[in-house]
């Protein structure tokens, strides 16, 4: 049963001259305007993702400048901390009396910290006792008494911006009641009060009387490393209308935007505008206020809930104030983590939004014009093709009635339907010998194509092969070098180490046993050294090198690589976890089996950065010969690894840490080779959580090991 379209059936029954039209016509009136439509939609969109473009970049170069400023005010508190008329004034109170400074120490230190707010443009600077006392302000009235109870003891510098070797700085909000470090004229600039603004969340609050500030903190430390004080600066934001519009200056200078647009800047205490460029015009604040800033005014509820409560960056157009911006949002956080306020970049859209729609109105236009004209220019030139055609359908039913002698004869065309119309003779004649010739050729072409690709994927498997024994022959090569300059520079030291032990057991006589563990333990790493060294050497001359075998617990080997691990896990937040069930005695040599597990042991303490879980388990396991064996596995809970990464794992210098030289693995699982086993790399299962999962396969009675 043929299935057909309403109407097809009619469409077959037209004359060529009804089709032709039709066909030329109908992509005219029907498909030019739908690709018009798909165009203007098309432009429309393109149009708005170049705009969220800009307003990104314009984002990160804002959010540059920030953490700039951010790094500006740490460098000049350490500054202040590192500078030795502090740290002379500091000292030599210190040596005379641990009392509080003098009235002339405390001018003197008040002057230093002055000039040094002035300097480096910071507007607020004290100095605190070790213990976080306020020891001096930079400006006089300033007691104990007149500071909130938080602000009487220095909080952890992690907290304040700073660390105990390096400070940096930190965005941090200052209730009202932790405001008395800031000077009269500072705290006269915190209050903002808030402006009725559209659009904004709802709020029973006429001011805004927290400060939002730059802070960081610095020790300063003698020359024995004792901490003499911290010194405590930083910049308020509040109405700091300099600082916005020096970021404003830098994402959007002069002439940055065309057609007339305005770029804004704005800092947000959580959704308040402290700080802005963004303007208040005549009547939005009050009649005679003239042109202001909009400072106090709001976010709305729709971006306060993107950016503070969700904590994404929010590109796209928002209602700023009292007009649409192409707005950027990204939010801020204190050194807690916790989302404070937010840093804006964005300017008008309505300047982009007329040129958008003149630039769409015209491509219709053009479009529209193109559309008419093509319809009248091709119903004119249909006529020309559908006369001819007409002709020779003529002459072909003459010759499917019996006239073979009929002829296309002379048409007014001279296109390639007039070259058609007087081959049509000899096409008929000749087009069943050049098909079957067709055919032939083609099924030659295929044979052809066929030997040659055959021939190609040969070469192409011989040329992969050799390039891969080349590279594994290189990689030997280089491991060779590497590992005589190894025996060379590490085996001499190691001979010296072990003559000079032997010389102590010799001098301290029978006073030896009392550090026997200690030099016998000593030994036994020597020994190490020279197995290590002597493992290297068998990657580049294996035939030289066999190790003697030994039945060996894995459950004992794995608690003795603990023990030679356990000054890096002792650093670390890890918990061990041990499941020993294999009954079996694995067929290899103590020591190599201690390298392999150390090896991986390290490996898995390395992904575990911040703490984790080590599992360390044991099992037996039988070959796929039948041979029995044991399984080891090392488990951690790190991220894991990439597919990349495990297909390259085992290769030689191939590392993803900043330190190693990607033998590790390598050299581990050659070991295990050597004895009839392997190691297998793989991640945790989805179940269990992320991680990797190292498994080691031994026999109890190792093939004998291969020569190659």
């Amino acid at each position: 049963m043929t299935l057909r379209w309403p109407g097809l059936s009619h469409f077959a029954a037209w004359p060529v001259r009804r089709k032709l039209l039709a066909m030329v016509l109908l992509p005219l009136v029907g498909v030019l305007p739908l690709l018009g439509l798909v165009l203007l939609v098309w432009g429309n969109a393109a149009l708005d993702r170049l705009l969220i473009t800009k307003v990104r970049s314009d984002l990160a170069v804002a959010h540059g400048y920030f953490d700039r400023v951010l790094g500006e005010v740490a460098a000049s508190t350490g500054a202040v901390a590192d500078s030795q008329a502090l740290y002379a004034a500091l000292a030599a109170r210190s040596a005379a009396t641990a009392s509080e400074p003098t009235l002339a120490d405390r001018a003197a230190l008040q002057r230093l910290l002055g000039q040094v707010k002035d300097r480096e443009g910071l507007d607020f600077i004290n100095l605190r006792a070790p213990d976080g006392r306020l020891l001096l302000a930079d400006f006089d009235g300033v007691s104990e008494g007149d500071l909130a109870p938080g602000d009487n003891s220095a909080p952890p510098p992690q907290v304040n911006g700073g660390s105990a070797s390096r400070p940096s700085a930190a965005v941090a909000v200052l209730l009202p009641a932790a405001q008395g470090l800031l000077s009269p004229a500072l705290r006269q600039r915190v209050a903002v009060p808030l402006v009725a603004t559209q659009q904004a969340q709802p709020s029973s609050r006429r001011q805004e009387d927290r400060a939002m500030v730059v802070r960081a903190m610095a020790p300063v430390r003698s020359v024995d490393g004792r901490l003499l004080a911290w010194v405590q600066a930083g910049v308020l934001l509040n109405h700091n209308l300099p600082f916005i519009d020096h970021i404003n200056h830098i994402v959007y200078p002069e002439g940055a935007l065309p057609f007339g647009s305005q770029g804004t800047a704005t800092l947000f205490l959580d959704d308040v505008r402290i700080s802005t460029n963004v303007r208040l015009f005549d009547g939005a604040a009050g009649a005679g206020s003239g042109e202001q800033r909009a400072i106090g005014t709001r976010v709305s509820a729709t971006v306060r809930e993107a950016v503070l409560g969700q904590g994404n960056t929010w590109l796209d157009r928002a209602f700023v104030v009292s007009d649409w911006y192409v707005s950027a949002y990204q939010p801020l956080s204190d050194a807690t983590g916790q989302r404070v306020g937010m840093l804006y970049v964005g300017y008008l859209e309505r300047p982009f939004t007329l040129m958008k729609y003149g630039v769409l109105a015209g491509i219709g236009a053009v479009f529209f014009a193109v559309m008419i004209v093509a319809a009248l220019w091709s119903a004119r030139r249909a006529r020309a093709i559908f006369q001819p055609i007409e002709q020779m359908d003529r002459t072909l039913r003459q010759v499917e009635g019996g006239a073979l002698g009929a002829r296309v004869g002379p048409v007014a065309s001279q296109d390639e339907i007039g070259a058609l119309a007087g081959h049509l003779d000899h096409l008929l004649d000749t087009v069943a010998d050049n098909t079957a010739a067709l055919q032939r050729w083609n099924a030659e072409l295929d044979a052809k194509v066929a030997e040659r690709t055959l021939a190609l994927a040969n070469r192409t498997a011989a040329l992969e092969a050799a390039q891969a024994q080349l590279l594994r022959s290189e990689k030997m090569a280089a491991v060779g070098q590497l590992t005589a300059s190894i025996a060379h520079e590490v085996n001499n030291p190691i001979a010296v180490i072990q003559g000079n032990l032997d010389l102590v057991r010799e001098l301290l006589g029978a006073d030896a046993q009392r550090v026997k563990p200690e030099l016998a333990l000593a030994d036994q790493q020597i020994e190490r050294m020279r197995l290590i060294v002597t493992q290297l050497l068998q990657f580049a001359r294996p035939n030289e090198f066999a190790g003697y075998i030994e039945a060996v617990s894995a459950g004992q080997a794995l608690d003795d690589s603990l023990v030679l691990t356990g000054h890096l896990l002792a650093h670390t937040r890890i918990q061990v976890l041990r499941d020993f069930r294999g009954t079996r005695q694995a067929g290899i040599n103590r020591q190599e089996l201690q390298q392999v597990l150390v090896n991986l042991i390290v490996n898995a303490v390395q992904a575990m950065p911040h703490g984790g879980t080590l599992a360390l388990s044991t099992a037996d396991w039988d070959a796929p010969g039948g041979q029995p064996g044991l399984q080891i596995e090392v488990k951690d809970t790190g991220a894991g690894m990439g597919e990349d990464l495990l297909r390259e794992l085992f290769q030689p210098f191939v590392t993803r840490k900043k330190e190693g030289t990607g033998l590790g693995l390598w050299i581990s699982r050659g070991i295990v080779e050597r004895y009839g086993g392997d190691i297998l790399a793989s991640n945790r299962p989805t179940a269990e959580g992320p991680g990797a999962c190292m498994t080691v396969r031994l026999l109890c009675e190792p093939a004998p090991a291969s020569a190659a």
